[in-house]
């Protein structure tokens, strides 16, 4: 009979940690559109697959009558399951117990989870939605963000590390999803920000909205810190299951096959006419992207940051590839600062997590003008040729159509470490383009020798031959043999080995 009852008392117990800080802060979270942070674990991971750890821990803060208020869990639900039968580790802040703040406690429920993660080989994924650090707790909460940042930095390039942001994320909370590789944010509904509207209106005095300060948009569009952006949080854990089932679970490993069903020598007779004629007019690189991959499904990564650059995953005979394409339909498709950013730290995350890179190349040059100059775009250029020389996955590169100077050498080209490079009949390979070359060459000529030295030149180099004689091009395509090309190319270099020199790291341009 003793153990009966303490049966029961523990079911009760259990019932009411599992309601975190009760119905009615529950019910509060709801009208506020948000779902609590154990509905949204149920929804991300596989059914009945969680193992919810620490769930009794309190805090052990005496001030400010905080020894009345302990609530089982402390403000962090955290734990273990499975995303399409693979293991996860996850923790949630839980707002419905003292906004979510941190604690010393509840962070080191987190390191636990962070810990366990690594030590396990498995990803790691914060669901954040937090009033920030706690403040009755001073410096101790704290240093809880720095252990999880300490943590952060440690698993980084060796587990994937996923962030959404669900709610509010302010202050110091903020440089943990910015070190995690991928954050996703819900339209209108998260918040991130280092200083909020009122700090900022105090010390500049400007008047800035939650929402223009770091709301979705802001992040997914001009600062480029978050990733993703999804109308609901519903979307998005079904995005983060997405993502996940293109990445292995550590850097040991491959990411996971999928049988393929689409045929590996499929031709795609539409690929003859996506790029215009006249090399002046743009085009979508997406319309030669989403054909050629398995069953025409592109997972695109920031699609709204840097339109310049389209960056993504795909599969290619069921095998993940991690996509890099210079977009001709924004910009004529150049390289400038953000683009740069954007395109390296993802070449740099595939190399990590041995994904294979393909780069379609239509790259006119970098983008001229004092504003890019003055902010680094030297720098930030560099950071692209670093990441890629740097990288030893297969790296398969296709020049689509331009192909111009400092530009043509970052993208992948052969010398900075491309292991095969094709090319379509309409590629252009060259210094500049044409007429930017005889404006140069011929400055003091007439027009009409200007016209015609402009024809010469582009006859000589406004095609891939000159490249292909020099071996620097390893094939000529048709366009519509791209997919069994790039297939062909990628089981080549499966079981590509590369050693680099010893060193601690390298000391990239940041």
């Amino acid at each position: 009979m003793e153990n009966e009852k303490r049966y029961k008392e523990f079911i009760e117990l259990d019932k009411a940690a599992s309601l975190g800080g009760g119905l009615s802060k529950i019910e509060k979270q709801h009208e506020a559109g948000k779902l609590t942070a154990r509905e949204r674990i149920d929804l991300l991971l596989d059914k009945g697959s969680f193992v919810e750890m620490d769930k009794f821990v309190v805090h052990r803060c005496t001030d400010f009558n905080m020894e009345k208020s302990k609530i089982a869990g402390d403000g962090v639900v955290s734990g273990h399951g499975k995303i399409d039968g693979r293991l996860v580790f996850v923790y949630a802040y839980d707002f419905t117990v003292l906004g979510g703040s941190l604690s010393a406690s509840n962070a080191n429920k987190i390191l636990k989870v962070q810990s366990l993660a690594l030590k396990n080989g498995a990803p790691v994924i914060a669901l954040n939605d937090s009033g920030g650090a706690r403040i009755q707790e001073g410096v101790e909460s704290l240093t809880g963000y720095a252990s999880i940042f300490y943590q952060n930095t440690l698993s980084s390039g060796v587990i994937p590390q996923i962030s959404a942001i669900l709610g509010p994320c302010a202050g110091g909370a903020c440089y943990s999803p910015a070190l995690t590789d991928f954050i996703f944010m819900v339209k209108e509904k998260s918040h991130m920000f280092v200083t909020g509207p009122d700090v900022v209106k105090a010390v500049t005095h400007e008047e800035v909205t939650k929402e223009d300060l770091g709301g979705a948009y802001t992040h997914t569009s001009q600062s480029g810190v978050a990733h993703f952006m999804n109308d609901t949080e519903e979307e998005t854990l079904t995005s983060i299951r997405e993502l996940l089932s293109f990445l292995p679970s550590n850097n040991m490993e491959d990411a996971p096959v999928r049988p393929c069903n689409d045929d590996i020598r499929r031709e795609e007779e539409s690929l003859q006419q996506v790029i215009p004629d006249d090399p002046n007019i743009p085009y979508d690189i997406k319309d030669i992207i989403e054909p050629v991959v398995d069953d025409h499904y592109f997972f695109e990564v920031m699609p709204s940051f840097a339109k310049n650059v389209v960056i993504g995953f795909a599969r290619m005979g069921g095998r993940s590839v991690g996509i890099v394409a210079n977009q001709p339909a924004y910009y004529a498709g150049v390289l400038d600062i953000d683009a740069s950013d954007k395109a390296a730290r993802f070449i740099r995350f595939c190399d990590c997590f041995n994904i294979p890179l393909i780069t379609f190349e239509d790259v006119p040059g970098f983008l001229p003008g004092t504003n890019q100059e003055h902010n680094g775009i030297i720098r930030h250029g560099a950071k692209v040729v670093y990441a890629y020389a740097e990288a030893t996955v297969p790296k398969i590169t296709l020049i689509t159509r331009k192909a111009y100077g400092g530009a043509y050498i970052v993208m992948s080209s052969k010398q900075t470490g491309a292991d095969v490079n094709l090319a379509y009949p309409m590629a252009e390979i060259a210094v500049m383009g044409a007429s930017g070359a005889v404006n140069i060459l011929y400055r003091s000529e007439n027009e009409e020798a200007k016209a015609e030295a402009v024809s010469e030149y582009t006859q000589k180099f406004a095609n891939p031959y000159r490249a292909a004689e020099l071996g620097y091009i390893d094939e000529i395509i048709l366009p519509k043999q791209t997919r069994y090309k790039l297939i062909q190319a990628l089981e080549m270099t499966q079981n590509k080995s590369v050693t680099h020199p010893p060193k601690k790291h390298g000391n990239m341009p940041l």
